[in-house]
């Protein structure tokens, strides 16, 4: 039996970084998270319509699937979680390590914020909406990080303009 999307209705995803620290920064760090949302949706967890790598946060919109027993927020848990991160921090003993050093008896290391903001987007009014917020993210105000959407490389801005899926994962939303 194929896999069906078990809430029609695509998402919005946002994750923050423990603390607002700068772990994603590096393009190192920024090319493990496009490994880990192409591994969601090569695994059939998730479609991924867009998204954006920032500094301190990631905003994905994505329609979760039936697996990980349709539970959407243990399949974002693990997209944020991705063990590649931290293998890749703790490894290379990155400089950045130390601010992530826990006491906890659970984990040595935590790297995001506990709680994620997730929006269901049920008309195609709130998904271009949220699309859009994310494009223009990395050329707001507080972030300036290009001066316009097409600059900025870890997103799916130029997917939308071009046609072309430079990551491998995206898809287009089309209802």
């Amino acid at each position: 039996m194929p896999e069906v999307a078990f809430n029609h209705y695509p998402k919005f995803f946002t994750a923050t970084i423990l603390e607002w620290k700068c772990l994603l920064e590096d393009d190192t760090m920024k090319e493990i998270m496009i490994d880990s949302l192409r591994f969601l949706v090569n695994d059939g967890r998730v479609i991924v319509y867009g998204f954006i790598i920032m500094r301190y946060h990631i905003h994905v919109i994505c329609l979760p699937r039936h697996t990980c027993g349709g539970k959407y927020r243990i399949t974002m848990r693990r997209a944020k979680c991705n063990k590649a991160s931290a293998f890749y921090l703790i490894d290379t003993n990155h400089e950045s390590l130390e601010n992530y050093k826990l006491k906890a008896s659970d984990r040595d290391y935590q790297f995001w914020e506990r709680n994620f903001l997730s929006i269901d987007l049920w008309n195609r009014r709130s998904f271009i909406q949220k699309l859009n917020y994310i494009h223009n993210n990395p050329v707001a105000a507080q972030w300036k990080l290009c001066q316009f959407p097409e600059e900025y490389k870890y997103s799916s801005y130029r997917f939308y303009e071009t046609g072309v899926d430079e990551f491998g994962f995206l898809s287009h939303y089309d209802r």
